[in-house]
């Protein structure tokens, strides 16, 4: 029996995600969202992929959320992208408002399942579904970290000119300028980049990937990215369906680890069938330390404007 994946949201990064979750054959997914016939579309579309890629797997659209009842993991990247004129706290409000009633009737449907936020701004549209479900915090935790390394590790790979696999890295901290990008923990085929490239160089490349959703955003002109987001999805998913015990930068809810308490914000996590099943916490530089609580800080920042929000609203 396969296992079941949801992904609520059939944009560019939802609709990649269920692409490439059904290619890998072993989960059924569903993909919902509110805009009529849209979701049915693109998964009937995917569908019918099948016979050239070897998929069995299901894949149905829905614009409700009967269909996704009993899901192994949801992957919720329903929401709004920044418009002209709109301020960060009203595209932060708005996403809370849509991710508050997504996670709503993903409680409702599948009570067991573990969430996956991949909605802007993560950390803080992470922290909202938390709170929302009611779930302990292994159940609902959010992916930034793995694209932000990924693009690291791109970065790094295409300076050094050697392959991205041999390139190891982490970026923790929050989903936005000031991330921290580990260098002490950066290594290529076991080197640490510090042996390799100049300082010079390596600041540059920490701010490229500070700045890496921005960069494709200016390229594409309209829309943001969805290749790098949807494959970092899937990872973590398959980490989760396959047990697979894999240590990954990831969004959690920290309980005093690295000092910080109360909040979600991107660290090092071992992700497997019980989701995020272990913080883990790294020895960190008195510099790296006090970037990840400034990271923490802005993320902080957002958490407060919900609440007041949710206050003003009851």
């Amino acid at each position: 029996m396969r296992s079941k994946v949801t992904v609520v949201g059939a944009g560019n990064v939802g609709a990649t995600a269920v692409q490439r979750i059904h290619q890998l054959g072993y989960a059924d997914t569903v993909l919902v969202d509110v805009v009529e016939d849209l979701p049915q579309g693109k998964a009937l579309d995917m569908l019918e992929s099948g016979p050239v890629i070897g998929s069995d797997a299901m894949v149905t659209g829905s614009n409700s959320y009967e269909e996704t009842a009993g899901s192994d993991v949801v992957v919720i990247t329903a929401g709004i992208a920044r418009r002209p004129g709109m301020s960060r706290d009203d595209l932060l409000l708005t996403n809370m408002n849509i991710t508050s009633a997504v996670t709503e009737q993903v409680v409702k449907y599948s009570p067991d399942c573990i969430i996956l936020a991949v909605t802007n701004p993560l950390d803080a549209m992470c922290q909202n579904i938390l709170e929302s479900s009611g779930f302990p915090r292994n159940r609902v935790f959010g992916m930034a970290g793995v694209l932000d390394t990924a693009r690291f590790r791109t970065f790094i790979a295409q300076e050094l000119n050697v392959s991205v696999e041999d390139v190891q890295a982490y970026v923790l901290g929050g989903h936005g300028d000031d991330m921290v990008p580990l260098v002490r923990y950066t290594t290529v085929g076991g080197i640490p980049i510090s042996e390799m490239m100049s300082e010079e160089t390596v600041d540059a490349l920490v701010q490229r990937t500070r700045q890496g959703g921005g960069e494709i955003v200016a390229l594409l002109k309209a829309g943001s990215a969805y290749y790098a987001p949807s494959a970092s999805i899937t990872q973590m998913v398959e980490a989760i369906l396959l047990d697979k015990k894999r240590i990954l930068p990831g969004c959690a809810y920290l309980e005093g680890e690295f000092g910080i308490n109360g909040l979600c914000v991107g660290v090092p996590v071992k992700v497997g069938a019980g989701g995020m099943e272990q913080v883990i916490e790294i020895k960190l530089t008195d510099d790296e330390q006090k970037a990840l609580e400034a990271s923490a800080a802005s993320v902080q920042e957002l958490v407060e404007v919900m609440k007041n929000a949710k206050e003003g609203a009851q």
